[in-house]
């Protein structure tokens, strides 16, 4: 009986420092799978075809500028997950990219550990890893340059002092149930409002404070080429690394119950690029290059749900 206790103490304790283990690895916002001459829109077809033999389910895409496309796809394991935490709907979709960097078709997609605890989701995803790393290829994360993150720092990320967390999000717009907002952003989208388009929809169950729970991925086309909410506008200012983030699209808008919300620009854009200096960068990629973006996400995400911006 002692001997079995001792064995008992001993496989609880080599448990709880894998744990520990597992939360102090350091971990990067995306996996390149593959980087190779080739044919662009044949990888596409090639990525979208490994991703649904992988058992995942393609959900949308997204095509925000000549040489890139971001294919969205989730799973039931990622529905499932999404649940099990308070707006938890974030992590319910993962995003590949196709992009073509200078002759070279790099695909990439976001890293499941990575935002899974940026979410603050109570799964690490594991299984989603090793089924993209299978179907994808997985020969290094990136996008964090010289910046150490471990999943623990994640759950309480900021970029900096005064800047917000997860759990301050941009609130859109409010309705009177959760399925008259669900149809009311529908609406927007399709009307193209803010210069928006919809590029999925994934419909959820209720997350562990009873709150229903519908994700909308959103492309932001920008009224003109110096709206600084596009896409377009903001990737060509910081996204200049190799390999390409270019899987950092497209955003999310949450309606969580009878509200409409979406991360705020300052921590969603970080999340993607933790190490973008604020000032200056060799390449010239900085925040300040994109200072008036957050606010004008906001702007255009607000008159995509329906909402007027002076009520929040």
């Amino acid at each position: 009986m002692l001997t079995t206790t001792r064995s008992l103490a001993i496989a609880g304790l080599i448990t709880l420092v894998s744990a520990g283990n597992a939360l102090a690895e350091r971990v990067q916002p995306f996996i390149l799978g593959s980087s190779s001459a080739g044919d662009f829109a044949g990888a596409v077809a090639n990525t979208k075809s490994k991703l649904s033999g992988a058992g995942f389910d393609v959900v949308g895409t997204h095509a925000p500028y000549s040489g890139a496309e971001i294919i969205i796809f989730t799973s039931d394991e990622l529905k499932a997950a999404a649940t099990k935490s308070e707006r938890g709907g974030y992590g319910a979709a993962l995003r590949a990219s196709v992009t073509d960097n200078g002759g070279n078709i790099e695909v990439a997609y976001t890293n499941p550990k990575y935002w899974a605890n940026a979410y603050r989701m109570n799964d690490q995803l594991d299984g989603v890893s090793a089924k993209l790393a299978s179907a994808l290829g997985a020969e290094k994360q990136f996008s964090s340059g010289d910046k150490e993150l471990t999943p623990e720092d994640l759950r309480k990320y900021h970029y900096t002092f005064m800047m917000e967390y997860f759990d301050d999000p941009s609130h859109l717009a409010e309705y009177g149930s959760h399925a008259e907002a669900v149809k009311a952003v529908e609406a927007k989208l399709a009307a193209g409002k803010g210069a928006t388009t919809m590029v999925y929809k994934i419909s959820l169950g209720k997350d562990t404070e009873g709150e229903e729970m519908t994700l909308f991925g959103v492309g932001m086309k920008g009224s003109n080429p110096e709206d600084c909410s596009g896409d377009e506008y903001i990737m060509s200012r910081i996204d200049k690394d190799t390999p390409r983030s270019t899987a950092h699209l497209p955003y999310e808008m949450l309606v969580y119950g009878d509200e409409v919300e979406a991360l705020y620009g300052r921590f969603r854009i970080a999340l993607s690029w933790p190490h973008l200096p604020m000032m200056a960068s060799e390449t010239g990629a900085t925040f300040m290059s994109i200072m008036c973006s957050p606010d004008g996400i906001k702007d255009a995400l607000t008159k995509a749900a329906g909402g007027k911006s002076e009520d929040f």
